[in-house]
């Protein structure tokens, strides 16, 4: 049974699962979507376009579904998606997509922190974190659990890999592939993201793997060009090899560099 403050607004057409709550205060637009066992705080506004999963806890003053922030934006049918188990803290903004790709998306079971901005057609997957007022430009992806650390700043068609860990305030203006730490200005290569990988499971052997990749990558004296080559031939096939390898081929912004490269 949901439990919906009469001080709230929900519009007619809103579609509400099961357990909602919506606080005093709240304001529902039309055309919108909010699964089972989510909750709405007050103030929370939850506009035109949103669709938002399950058992999510929506702060207040967040705003969901806001237009974006794009003067190509000619008021297109768009939405702003949200995944199940998500928490959007105190004051943060998700904008919907445009004709770019008609979406943005926060995944399953992430967590973004307050006064942070994940702006139009953004695609966010899951366990992602936003740490506090990081703000992210349009049509950014970023990769299962990777963590952004406090006051970035991304700039938009910005990718970055799954498990990375930015130090805060970092400016992110190249890719930043898998598994590593990010810091210093400006932004380069400061290492394996070794506390959160063995968090999630990895063994000693997987880790030393794919830092041998990063050694020759960043560490070799070689550009990016010639350690890809060297890494194809020299070291064994592995499933993160080959996410690391596909991510570099596939940036259109080039990664990151290294302390070393000149």
């Amino acid at each position: 049974m949901n439990s919906v403050s009469s001080m709230a607004f929900v519009h007619p057409e809103a579609r509400l699962g099961e357990n909602v709550i919506v606080e005093p205060f709240a304001y529902i637009d039309s055309n919108t979507e909010i699964g089972d066992g989510t909750r709405v705080m007050t103030q929370a506004s939850i506009l035109n376009g949103a669709r938002i999963g399950k058992n999510c806890t929506i702060f207040p003053h967040a705003t969901i579904a806001g237009i974006p922030q794009d003067l190509k934006f000619q008021g297109e049918d768009t939405t702003a998606i949200i995944g199940d188990n998500t928490i959007i803290r105190e004051c943060a903004t998700v904008n919907r997509g445009t004709a770019s790709k008609g979406f943005t998306k926060v995944g399953d079971n992430c967590l973004i922190m307050a006064y942070s901005h994940v702006a139009h057609d953004c695609v966010l997957n899951n366990h992602v974190i936003l740490g506090n007022t990081t703000q992210l430009a349009g049509e950014i992806e970023i990769d299962d659990y990777a963590i952004i650390s406090g006051g970035s700043l991304a700039h938009q068609f910005s990718r970055i890999g799954a498990h990375v860990m930015t130090q805060g305030g970092s400016r992110i203006s190249k890719d930043i592939p898998p598994f590593v730490m990010v810091g210093r200005e400006p932004i380069t290569y400061v290492g394996l993201n070794i506390v959160g990988l063995k968090r999630r499971g990895f063994s000693r052997e997987r880790i030393n793997s794919i830092q041998e990749v990063y050694r020759y990558l960043y560490m070799s004296g070689y550009n990016i060009s010639q350690a890809v080559e060297r890494i194809e031939q020299e070291l064994p096939v592995t499933e993160d090899r080959e996410l690391i390898l596909n991510f570099i081929r596939s940036s259109s912004r080039g990664i990151i560099r290294g302390n070393m490269e000149g």
